[in-house]
C-alpha cells in the first residue's frame, strides 16, 4: 500500500475548520423572510442538542449560540471528521419595526427557527382625509 504525506494536511484540516469552505462554511446557514405580520429567521444547526441553543436579543441585536459536541467515552475510535464542531455564534442586527418582546423560537428536525411579529407602528395603516369646508384637506394619521 502506498500512502503520500502532506506537511500541511492537519494546517489545512484546522484552517477549514475555523474559516469554514465554500461547501461548508463555518458559520450557521439562515434563511430569513417576512411572511404576512412575521419576521422569521431559519438557521441550520443539525445534530445540535437543543439544551445547547442560547437565543438573546440586546436592543435589536438578535444572538443565536449552539454547540456540537463529538462523542465521547472510552470505547469512541475516531475514524473521520468533517462536520465542523464546537461553539457556532450567529448576531442579526433587527429594525425597529420588529416586537422583540413578542419572539418565538422552536427547534424542530435540527432548524431553530424565530418568529417575530412586526410591530404595530411598522404595519400599514389607512389614513383618512376630512375636508373643514375651506376646501383645504387636514390629515389626520
Amino acid at each position: 500500500m502506498l500512502m503520500r504525506t502532506d506537511p500541511f494536511r492537519e494546517i489545512d484540516r484546522l484552517a477549514e475548520q475555523f474559516f469554514g469552505t465554500a461547501a461548508r462554511p463555518a458559520t450557521m446557514q439562515l434563511d430569513a423572510y417576512r411572511d404576512g405580520d412575521h419576521f422569521y429567521a431559519a438557521f441550520d444547526l443539525p445534530g445540535v442538542d437543543p439544551d445547547t441553543i442560547d437565543c438573546t436579543v440586546e436592543r435589536n441585536v438578535l444572538t443565536v449560540r449552539a454547540e456540537r459536541h463529538r462523542p465521547a467515552g472510552d470505547g469512541v475510535e475516531l475514524v473521520a471528521a468533517e462536520r465542523p464542531m464546537g461553539t457556532f455564534t450567529r448576531q442579526l442586527f433587527l429594525g425597529d419595526t420588529l416586537d422583540t418582546d413578542k419572539l418565538e423560537a422552536g427547534y424542530e428536525n435540527g432548524v431553530l427557527t424565530l418568529r417575530i411579529p412586526v410591530a404595530e407602528r411598522a404595519k400599514p395603516r389607512r389614513v383618512t382625509i376630512q375636508a373643514n369646508g375651506t376646501g383645504r384637506r387636514e390629515i389626520n394619521a
